[in-house]
Formats: structure tokens, sequence, C-alpha cells
């Protein structure tokens, strides 16, 4: 049954048509992933359906009455005074409301608070939610919390890195648990377990699922039908990621041998009028007509591909040393006596929980900070060229076409030709009236994608690429994915996108707590067989210096091996475990029964959540 319906619906910004005249059904057990370049209108989409933005005039959505509908944005709103607690139960539902005043009452009975009144208003409180079934929202309200790693409800937003309030607003969304979600970018700013979590959730939900992602594994994972927003239409795929990318082969080639087609029946016509056809007879005039109406048809346009073909500079033998480095804030160590000897040749995936301290490495690396002690030796033909996950480059009234300037006026390519910046700008999507226009006016994935290529004008040979996956659109990440197969130099990479971890990666640096470090061989999937035969490949909680493992345990010397066989991605889909995530211990404020006697004194149920930088 369509739960959401859309009629000519059409968006246009400016000289640029979005999509045009969009119809399209969905049905209430939908789980459906949008797909499509930077700008091309999938976040407005989303918009659309969830009411927040209307479309061009002509077009509409009707939706079920009685559908409640949740809707995340890539950068979601918050009140900077209110608590986490009030975040995440804001709502007009009765329920919701009853849930945080629960809540709040907890903390109270936490905090010493435990006089009569509050005691009579906890019970109360556990009475309405016996009545009204609350407690079956409390209970999935624990799961989300814990698996999202929310455990302070006390906290201010305003004392939040951006990565906490996403998670607080992906909360919030999920245990309102709609007969419609909406998810734009929901796993940027998470770590790979708990991306894992949300990927098994969403597949266990039962209301229609509509979502913007750049990971994968994700989307092949979670969705079972896929919208393409790509040269103004909307065009449906009856099936999961996977299942996309053969239809849309296929299509391709279908595409190619009818514009192959066209093209000699063109010959053809233009040959038989040259030869001085006369509109005679009918059948002529008719002939005629056609073959002008047949050349009057624009050819159909290939589908624009980021070009990155730029070369870099040449490495020497000596590249990075980093000798015995810590770094701590306050109690926190992140790193602890850290060393390596990075190789030119170098590929290394570093994961871990938020805030453990891979952004950190990578800041000191660079020199942005410095550790509290060690030192880091850079090579001196190494040109380092820093990806970082805010774009902390980029200028919102600077042109696009200066922003690109500052670095170069020409760039020499993989091939050895010099092209200048706009020509460059052209192969990273930019047109030529676009790069006049300033940053503030790109949207959230044309602004990486030229944060990208700014960072590449340098021709750099050591890449500190800092969650590059966030808000780049899957045709740039494969791009970028091949431009780093032949890249001739050492590469570092922060990622919790499984997918390019796997193509990208040949050792895993995981960050642990404690500020110890573990390296494993081999991609992200190679890392996750190791992890669960208990059997890591190097079991030294510090890296040595180059290859060798060294701390008070016997040293482990790993040789070196041929680079892992890149899987299809058919043949790893079918990573993910099935288990389900289980829940989190019971509450401390207990659940009431009839003629149970007020609630004694307890510890409040979220109170260890202490907000920090996502380091």
């Amino acid at each position: 049954m369509n739960i959401v319906s859309l009629e000519n619906i059409s968006k246009n910004y400016g000289f640029k048509p979005l999509f045009e005249n969009v119809t399209l059904g969905l049905e209430d057990r939908d789980k459906i992933g949008i797909i499509g370049a930077n700008g091309s209108g999938k976040s407005t989409l989303l918009k659309i359906i969830a009411g927040v933005e209307v479309p061009d005039t002509g077009g509409r959505v009707t939706r079920a009455k009685g559908q409640t509908l949740a809707y995340l944005s890539q950068n979601p709103p918050y009140d900077a005074e209110l608590t986490v607690l009030e975040t995440i139960f804001a709502s007009s539902s009765g329920v919701m409301q009853t849930i945080r005043d629960y809540e709040a009452v907890c903390h109270e009975v936490a905090d010493g608070k435990s006089d009569a009144a509050t005691l009579q208003r906890m019970s109360d409180l556990q009475h309405d939610l016996e009545i009204n079934g609350g407690w079956d929202i409390e209970a999935n309200a624990r799961s989300v919390l814990t698996k999202l790693d929310i455990t302070d409800t006390s906290a201010k937003m305003g004392a939040l890195s951006g990565g906490q309030r996403k998670r607080v607003a992906l909360a919030h969304e999920l245990i309102f648990k709609p007969d419609i979600l909406i998810l734009d970018e929901p796993t940027n700013h998470l770590d790979a377990d708990t991306i894992e979590w949300l990927e098994k959730y969403l597949a266990r939900y039962t209301g229609m699922l509509l979502l913007v992602t750049h990971d994968r594994y994700f989307l092949d994972r979670v969705t079972d039908r896929i919208f393409e927003v790509d040269r103004i239409t909307v065009q449906n795929f009856s099936g999961n990621y996977a299942y996309y990318l053969d239809k849309k082969a296929e299509q391709e080639e279908l595409w190619a041998v009818e514009g192959h087609k066209r093209d000699q029946l063109i010959k053809k016509e233009l040959a038989w009028l040259r030869r001085g056809a006369k509109a005679r007879t009918r059948k002529s005039k008719h002939r005629i007509e056609a073959a002008h109406n047949l050349m009057a048809i624009p050819k159909e346009q290939a589908k624009g591909e980021v070009d990155i073909a730029i070369g870099s500079k040449r490495l020497g033998s000596k590249v990075v040393e980093i000798n015995s480095i810590s770094k701590s804030y306050g109690p926190n160590k992140l790193i602890d006596d850290f060393t390596y000897l990075l190789k030119r040749n170098d590929r290394i995936g570093v994961i871990g929980a938020n805030g453990s301290g891979k952004t950190t490495l990578l800041d000191m690396i660079t020199g942005r900070i410095a550790p509290d002690s060690g030192e880091i030796d850079i090579g001196q033909t190494v040109h380092i060229g820093y990806y970082d996950q805010e774009s902390r480059a980029l200028n919102d009234e600077q042109r696009v076409i200066d922003y690109i300037r500052d670095v170069a006026e020409y760039v020499t390519t993989n091939e050895g030709v010099q092209i200048t910046a706009g020509k460059m700008l052209e192969r990273f999507l930019f047109e030529p009236a676009a790069q006049y226009a300033v940053i503030g006016n790109l949207s959230g994935g044309e602004r990486r994608r030229l944060y990208l290529l700014r960072i590449l004008m340098g021709s750099p040979n050591v890449l500190l690429l800092d969650e590059p996956t966030n808000d780049l659109d899957i045709p740039t990440l494969i791009a970028l994915e091949e431009y780093l197969d032949d890249f001739a130099g050492a590469l570092i990479v922060v990622s919790h996108d499984r997918y390019f971890l796997d193509r990208t990666i040949e050792n895993v640096f995981r960050f642990e707590p404690g500020g110890h470090v573990r390296e494993f061989a081999g991609d992200y999937t190679a890392y996750l067989e190791a992890i669960a035969r208990d059997e890591p490949r190097v079991s030294s909680p510090h890296v040595g210096k180059g290859n060798e493992i060294s701390n008070d345990a016997p040293s482990i010397q790993i040789t070196d091996k041929p680079k892992p066989k890149k899987l299809t991605f058919k043949e790893t889909r079918e990573l993910g475990s099935s288990n389900k995530a289980s829940l989190p211990p019971k509450p401390a404020c207990p659940r009431s029964t009839k003629n149970q006697p007020p609630p004694q004194a307890t510890q409040g149920k979220f109170t260890s959540f202490s907000p920090s930088s996502n380091a």
C-alpha cells in the first residue's frame, strides 16, 4: 500500500534544474536508498518528501492519514541550552513526554533528592507508563542510547561536538519509532561497530525507510529499492545496491548500443538527403521530415565522472619517523609511547572509537599539534596532503576558481601534461559557470569534492585522509579509490567506511583504550576475520619501529606479503553477521507494578557520559 505519493515533482534552483516531473509511489515497508552525484538533488528530494521544502508549482506530495514521520538532516538543528535528555525526548507525543519526565526524576533521585514528593512522582510516572505502553519505548530508548554511546543525558547540547550532536539527533528519530523514517547520511560520525549495529536495527525496522548514504555495504544490506537521481530524472530499481549495479551496467550497455544504432541511421539518412532527395511524393516528404526530426533529437549525454589524474612529487627513502610519541588531554590518554617508521608504499587504515585519538595522530604528523613526549621526523622530500574531516581550508566568501588558483594556476597530470586550474575543475565536475560561484553556495558534497581537489592540486606524495567518505558521493569515492590504486606514495586513512577500507588499505591500526595501538595485516575484511578467530595478525599493543613489534611479550616479526586480492562487491557484501543487538541491562529506576510501594532512592541510568572532542 502506498503511504507516500509523489506526483509531477520538480525542483529548480536558478539555472540548475535538479529533477523534473518525478512521479513515484512509496509503500509502507519499503527500505529505499537514494544515490546520485553531489549536487544532483538527493537531499532536496528527502526534504520535499519530509515536508521541509515544497516542490515547484504543479507538483505535490501526499501522505496517508495517521502516518507519523521523522526526518534526520545532515546537520540537524539544535538548541544549545537544552540537555541531551530534553532533546532526545522532545515530542508532542504524550508517551515521549512521560518517558522524559521519568528519566528526569530518575536523575533527581540519583542526585539524592529522594523526598516523599519525588518518590511519589516517580511512582505516578511508572503507573502512566504501564497504562500507555511506554515501557516498550523506554526499553528501545535504553538500547538505542547505549549503542550510540549516549550515557549522560544531563549534558548540554552546546557542550557536545558535532558528531555527538548528530548521534543525539539520530537517537531521537530512532526512539520515536515513526511510520516513515527519513535519514540523510546517518552513518557520518559513527564508528564501524555502531554502523554495524545501526545496519541490523534498520534491517528489523518495520516502517518505511528512506535514506541517503555513501556507505555501500550499509546500502546493500539495508535497502530493497534504489532511487537514482541522475540527469534531472529519478530512476527506480527494485532491489538492493548490488542489484542496482547489475541493472545499471545492463542499462549503460543498452544505451551504448542504441546510441551507435542512432548514429548509423543518421549517417544513412544524411547520405540519402545529400543525393538530392526531392519532396515530390508524400513518401519522400515524410522521410525528409523524419530525417530532420531524428537529427534534432539531442544525443544522450554521458554521465559526468570525476577524473582524478594528478601526479605526485618524487618521494625519497625517508618518509615519516614516529618515535615514542604520547598525547593526553587531562586524564584521557589518547596515544601512549607510539613508534612507527612509515614507508613510501604503506597503505594504512586507522580505526577505533570516536575520540580515541585517530585524528590527533594525523594532526601531530602535520604539525598542527605537538606530542607531549617523543618526536616526529619528516623526510626532506615529503609533501603531505592532509584532507581533514572539517574542511578547515574552505573560505565561504571565495570564488571556486580563486580557491583552486591559490594552490596552483597549472597542475601536471599523471601523464605529464600541464592543464589549467579551470580545466582541472571541469574534471571534478565544476562547469565553467559554476567555477565563478562562491563556495558558500555549494552543497555539502560539492564542498568536500572541491576541498579534495585543492589537496590533490599540491601533488602530495604522502596522503593523510580523515574520514574522506563523509558527504562524498559514490562516483567520486570510486574515482578516489582508483586514484589511490596507482598513487606513488604513502597513505594513512582514518575511516569508518568498511568498503573504502577494503579497497584502499593493506594494514589496519586499531586505537584501543589507554592509548595502545595494535596492527593487523591485510584490509578491513582480513581484520574482521582475525578478530573473529581471536588470532590477531599482530599481538602487540604497541607498533614498533618499521615492521618489528617490541614490548614485554616475545617480539613478532611481520614479513612482507603480497597485496591481498581485492574482493568483488558481491563477495564482500555478506561480510556482516546476523546476530541481533542485545538490550542493555535493566534500568536502575524500576518499573512499577500494582500494589508496589513507592521506589526507594536508586542510581540513575545515564550518568557516565562526558562530552569530549572527536580527537
